[in-house]
């Protein structure tokens, strides 16, 4: 399953939804409380299939006197596979003031109907104030999206308001096996972790996996902008690596942006180094951007989708998949068959691609220009055998 917003109607958007494993794809138009600008939007699906929709949904950010002024963060449940969805549950809102402002909002669902969701609250968003604030902040369900509990602040230490390399930005949960929360994010510190051993309900003290060179906000050519968003996940599979917890994120420490993956068997109490996730060779200035990952339930293979730029010229782009079988500790990479296609800073291209796996299936979803103004959702399907891992 997919989401868009449309560009020219951003209070407009839809669930792309596949019942044949991403070979064919039905539109579901979504619903938008009070028809405001919508945004961030991800979906996830829970053990018993039911599917989550969160999104923020906002008005007058950036008026200076705004005559309607609204920030929130919603979620909508799918019982049929998203053929249907449920009227809109609120996490958070605000109304008459975009200040706090709630951003990038992501969720997951774990056990007995619980699910989890996080974000960056910006007490006055863009502000270059050193006054004004960025924390990370949680909230969760434990009756399958219902109703979700009064939010909190999860981060220790502040960013700025800016959204920038100094904001706590990108925050991914994930679910272990054991029912841990893991909540990972990028900040002037680096990339930043915490974990709840109670449901979701207290988190520790904010410790450091490493540090993010380039950080949050990075400068991608013919992309209006990009981001290292850390993405966070569990291998949830009965293999060798089972309760291992990924982190795939985005950094510039050998001069160009590169996607990497890092790993804990231990629960985040230590970090593996490290891994270069492309293969291309180290420092050619062939950028790698907006990365996602997950990992196969069924077989406990690590998928990671990223946009490539290596063996292309300028601004050309294109989509490459890398997957590892043995834990993380090396990864294989396999382009998308699409044609190379040029960015442009004059439209805006999103902040994310998408990747799903099961027993071997991997589906990626990402956006491609087909013209130098106009922007398509693709799906590309790969099938890896069983004996392949």
């Amino acid at each position: 399953m997919a989401v868009s917003v449309q560009r020219r109607s951003p209070t407009t958007d839809y669930a792309y939804v596949s019942f044949d494993g991403g070979t064919t794809w039905v539109s579901i138009e979504g619903q938008n409380p009070n028809a405001r600008t919508q945004g961030d939007d991800a979906i996830v699906f829970d053990e018993a299939g039911r599917a989550y929709w969160s999104y923020i949904s906002f008005s007058g950010l950036r008026s200076e006197r705004p005559t309607d002024a609204a920030t929130g963060i919603f979620v909508n449940r799918s019982e049929d596979g998203g053929r249907s969805w449920s009227d809109a549950v609120t996490v958070v809102d605000h109304h008459n003031t975009v200040a706090p402002f709630e951003d990038k909002p992501w969720l997951v669902a774990g056990p007995d109907d619980r699910v989890y969701i996080a974000w960056t609250r910006f007490s006055k968003y863009g502000s270059a104030d050193p006054q004004e604030t960025s924390h990370i902040y949680f909230s969760l369900s434990e009756d399958a999206g219902q109703t979700f509990a009064a939010p909190f602040r999860v981060s220790d230490t502040p960013g700025d308001a800016i959204d920038s390399d100094g904001t706590l930005e990108g925050v991914v949960p994930a679910v272990g096996i054991e029912g841990e929360v893991y909540l990972v994010w990028s900040g002037p510190q680096g990339l930043v972790f915490d974990k709840s051993t109670d449901g979701g309900w207290t988190f520790g003290e904010d410790r450091i996996i490493g540090p993010h060179p380039g950080g949050w906000d990075i400068d991608i050519e013919g992309v209006g902008r990009a981001n290292g968003m850390p993405v966070t996940a569990v291998d949830r599979s009965q293999g060798a690596f089972r309760g291992t917890l990924y982190v795939n994120w985005i950094d510039h420490r050998h001069g160009d942006p590169d996607v990497f993956v890092t790993y804990s068997r231990d629960g985040g109490n230590s970090w593996a180094p490290p891994v270069r996730v492309n293969g291309d060779p180290i420092g050619n200035n062939a950028a790698q951007f907006f990365t996602w990952m997950a990992v196969d339930p069924i077989d406990g293979s690590v998928n990671v989708a990223f946009y490539d730029r290596h063996d292309l010229k300028g601004t050309e782009t294109s989509v490459t998949l890398a997957r590892s079988t043995n834990g993380g500790e090396s990864f294989e990479t396999f382009p998308v068959a699409i044609e190379p296609f040029e960015t442009s800073d004059d439209v805006f291209f999103g902040d994310y691609l998408g990747v799903a796996a099961h027993a071997g299936r991997v589906v990626m979803v990402f956006s491609h220009f087909t013209t130098p103004s106009d922007l398509a959702l693709s799906a590309a399907l790969f099938r890896f055998s069983q004996s392949d891992n």
